[in-house]
């Protein structure tokens, strides 16, 4: 990779990626949709990130792809980014490289394709997308570490011992306990910056009062708990911050959304409001060009479920095919 972007491309990236052929036309294209289906449910459910997704128009398909169906996050800063992508083949590539295969009846038949992946600038989307001027912010199902325990005055008598009892006590989740001879606040700025969801704080007053803190990373509020629920209400506060952080990342998302019916009003908008704009077009790849090549911004996603903004395109004012969601991208 000659040119390097930090959080999405280093000079080398890793990919999960996926190859299939199948006998049937039906068969291809369901497991196209199936993984799409997977990616979107990844970013939704995993990694509290919420997105756009549909078909890519004809010039944004993978060269030699039938259909592309894509996944498209929006970023902090109001860009979009490409995030997970399937791509149906058909059975193009396979007729150029002479794959085929027996059928039950010992004929040779042709296969149809697919292939999909996404990279390891899905963690340049999640640190984009949730983190903060301390640090990371990672969704409890992704986190490493869920969840930290921190001894308060730990060279007083008894309360290593009761860290490490929670520590313990908490083994159903990701948990580390912090016995190193740093500060409370420096233990603090740590796990905030490594972005541990839930920080567990035990001092000498908490075990006389058969109490723990809680701290959210997300959203800095603490929590006192009384020991008997301590596993109880730390399983329910990762779930929260989980729920919580999808809330406010597609607030976030549809905020910077806008709809422009016009040409004059979509050209505003993508020079003025970072976000995504939902706007007609009508099909035609000059159309593409002329927005690209005036403002920058490009077809990202038109998706199955259509919205009827207007009968004309946005862009030439002939009659409109399709809606389709607008914006720069990384």
């Amino acid at each position: 990779e000659k040119t390097t972007r930090p959080f999405l491309r280093s000079r080398e990236f890793l990919w999960q990626e996926g190859h299939t052929i199948h006998a049937t036309y039906e068969e291809a294209e369901q497991r196209t949709i199936q993984m799409w289906q997977i990616y979107k449910d990844f970013y939704k459910e995993t990694m509290a990130v919420p997105f756009v997704a549909g078909r890519k128009a004809e010039h944004e398909k993978f060269a030699g792809a039938q259909d592309t169906y894509t996944v498209e996050a929006l970023m902090h800063d109001g860009k979009a980014l490409q995030s997970a992508t399937s791509h149906f083949f058909g059975s193009g590539f396979p007729e150029a490289f002479g794959i085929q295969y027996i059928d039950k009846d010992n004929q040779l038949k042709n296969v149809y394709e697919t292939s999909w992946g996404l990279s390891t600038r899905s963690i340049g989307a999640l640190i984009m997308v949730h983190g903060d001027d301390n640090g990371l912010v990672l969704p409890p199902m992704i986190a490493p570490t869920q969840v930290i325990v921190i001894p308060i005055a730990q060279h007083k008598e008894g309360v290593l011992e009761k860290a490490e009892e929670l520590k313990n006590r908490l083994s159903g989740f990701r948990v580390k306990l912090d016995a190193t001879d740093n500060k409370p606040g420096w233990k603090f700025a740590e796990a905030e910056m490594r972005g541990i969801p839930v920080r567990v704080e035990i001092g000498p007053k908490d075990i006389e009062a058969n109490q723990a803190v809680l701290a959210r990373r997300d959203t800095g509020e603490k929590i006192v708990v009384s020991l008997d629920e301590l596993e109880t209400k730390v399983d329910e506060l990762l779930k929260q911050i989980q729920s919580d952080m999808f809330e406010k990342a597609r607030a976030h998302r549809d905020a910077h959304t806008y709809v422009a019916t016009n040409y004059d009003e979509f050209k505003d908008i993508i020079a003025n409001k970072p976000g995504f704009v939902k706007a007609m077009w009508c099909g035609d790849r000059a159309c593409e060009d002329k927005i690209k090549e005036e403002t920058t911004a490009t077809s990202r996603c038109m998706p199955f479920a259509q919205e009827h903004l207007s009968d004309v395109c946005v862009c030439c004012g002939r009659p409109a095919k399709k809606m389709v969601y607008w914006g720069k991208a990384y």
